[in-house]
């Protein structure tokens, strides 16, 4: 009887690992919304790390949390690194490694705790009528462990709301910035 049940757990636990390895390592995910703000009024909150504190919805977590900035100050090249206890922010760094101004940001995401790994976030930001169609979207490959992990929680849905929440923020910032002195006037004239 013993062997039997030994037998049962071993052939669910081959079974189970064959599922996770079959999984993809590839993921995806994706957010966007319209802003009523030029693309170049909300790539300044992008494109300088500085701004993230008016609106990454990861910043009000933990008051407490370490930061620091480094590289260029804005653009290609500038960093930001945090470390929190929280374990929601957790440890990381971030690296602008493209800034296409008004259109595009690539950032290199390093995350250090509560696990590590390393993800491609993109920012694309499109003209749309008065205002920007803005695309939030992180791409980053699995090990084993987190496709094991993706069976059981829904990443997208997960991250997803972070991101949505995010671009809200955002949407925020960017609609009350102020605008220069050209555009408001062209605004006016309306």
């Amino acid at each position: 009887m013993f062997g039997e049940v030994l037998l049962g757990i071993v052939v669910i636990l081959v079974v189970f690992v064959a599922i996770v390895a079959k999984r993809p390592s590839a993921f995806h995910i994706e957010r966007s919304t319209s802003v009523l703000a030029a693309p170049d009024l909300v790539f300044a909150q992008l494109n300088d790390f500085h701004a993230w504190a008016a609106w990454s919805p990861w910043e009000k977590l933990d008051p407490k949390m370490a930061r620091t900035h480094s590289g260029a100050p804005a653009g290609v090249g500038a960093a930001y690194s945090w470390n929190s206890e929280n374990s929601k922010v957790g440890q990381g760094r971030m690296t602008i490694e493209k800034s296409d101004f008004p259109s595009l940001l690539v950032v290199q995401l390093e995350f250090i705790k509560p696990f590590a790994a390393t993800n491609t976030v993109t920012f694309s930001i499109d003209p749309l009528g008065d205002g920007s169609r803005v695309k939030w979207a992180m791409d980053g490959h699995n090990g084993f462990l987190g496709k094991m992990l993706h069976l059981f929680m829904d990443m997208d849905k997960m991250v997803g709301g972070d991101f949505e929440r995010g671009l809200a923020n955002l949407r925020q910032v960017a609609e009350s910035a102020p605008r220069p002195a050209a555009v408001a006037g062209a605004v006016l004239a309306r």
